[in-house]
């Protein structure tokens, strides 16, 4: 295993190194540029020389990305051009706020999913499986941002539940680790905490909507291709009782593929975060990435572009680890 871990990390930095060459080219090919965004209306040829020069833009590419990396591997992404704070200043502190909302929505897909799947499985072609497919078609054809607005407009009011922003402007929460529900639990505000639940509940349901189908569909057909195994039937020959031969044969041989699924759904949660948090008003690293965009702040997006490939690259590492737990047969060496 801890050759794996090493092998593993190894790969990874080629991986990030890579990335990092194509991120870095794509940013700087983009029409306008930095100096444009920020001087706006104010803008002329004089006034974007010198503030490319104060950035360092007008230097050769290859030099400002040597510079770049040499800052990069001391974890110095620079200052952020919009707000003037140290790049990962701002990721420490928008950054809570988007794990809160993904591990939220990646709870409601992961559970929903796989009991959905399971279920869409053991009762293929009855009117439970049919319906849980129509659903899941819906789950991943209508956009987030589209099911976003849906949601506050028709469950907001009757619920009772907050359309906008991590806390009512009326909750003095005190801030400890920018996690809105530990921070509650850390101080006792119980109050809090309860506001930051019923914030997160819409944005997670709207984020885990893709997930959760996905995680559905890959689930029903891994159960239906164990259901037609020989060892199901012996299983089954055996006298085993079917709550056994579900949990401990169908299951978990089914696991395999889903939690590849859930890996894979999960690296892809930023993207459906940026628009998510902008519907909601929910400021993590997708309203810093959006933000970035729109102003073509460079150190933000090379920071946060790098940050989602690790995020990827670990999940896959844990993904590959968790194959040699759920079944005897797959070990990592």
């Amino acid at each position: 295993m801890l050759r794996f871990l090493v092998r593993r990390l190894l790969q990874a930095i080629p991986t990030l190194l890579i990335l990092s060459i194509l991120v870095f080219a794509w940013l700087r090919s983009l029409p306008g540029g930095p100096a444009s965004a920020l001087l706006g209306d104010k803008a002329t040829p004089e006034k974007l020389a010198n503030l490319n020069h104060v950035l360092g833009l007008d230097q050769p590419i290859f030099v400002q990305y040597f510079k770049f990396l040499g800052r990069a591997v001391t974890g110095d992404f620079g200052t952020s051009l919009v707000s003037s704070r140290p790049v990962m200043s701002e990721i420490s502190t928008f950054l809570p706020a988007t794990i809160e909302l993904g591990v939220s929505a990646m709870i409601v897909a992961v559970v929903f999913g796989i009991s959905f799947g399971y279920l869409a499985a053991r009762f293929r072609g009855q009117i439970v499986d049919n319906v849980i497919i129509v659903l899941t078609l819906v789950g991943v054809a209508v956009p987030i941002f589209f099911l976003g607005y849906m949601m506050q407009d028709l469950l907001s009011t009757p619920l009772g539940l907050p359309s906008q922003g991590r806390q009512a402007p009326g909750i003095d929460a005190t801030v400890v680790t920018h996690f809105a529900v530990l921070d509650g639990m850390m101080t006792g505000e119980w109050d809090a905490v309860w506001d930051a639940i019923k914030h997160l509940i819409l944005p997670a349901l709207a984020l885990a909507t893709i997930p959760l189908a996905v995680i559905t569909r890959i689930t029903r057909a891994s159960v239906l291709d164990v259901f037609n195994e020989d060892f199901i039937r012996t299983a089954n020959s055996k006298g085993l009782t079917q709550p056994v031969v579900r949990q401990r044969h169908v299951l978990r041989n089914a696991l395999l593929p889903v939690i590849t699924t859930i890996g894979l759904q999960t690296g892809a949660l930023l993207g459906g975060a940026v628009l998510t948090e902008r519907v909601f008003n929910f400021r993590g690293l997708g309203f810093l990435l959006a933000e970035g965009i729109d102003k073509r702040d460079y150190p933000r997006l090379q920071a946060l572009l790098l940050l989602g490939a690790l995020v990827y690259v670990l999940v896959n590492m844990l993904v590959d680890i968790s194959y040699g737990l759920i079944d005897p047969r797959v070990r990592v060496r």
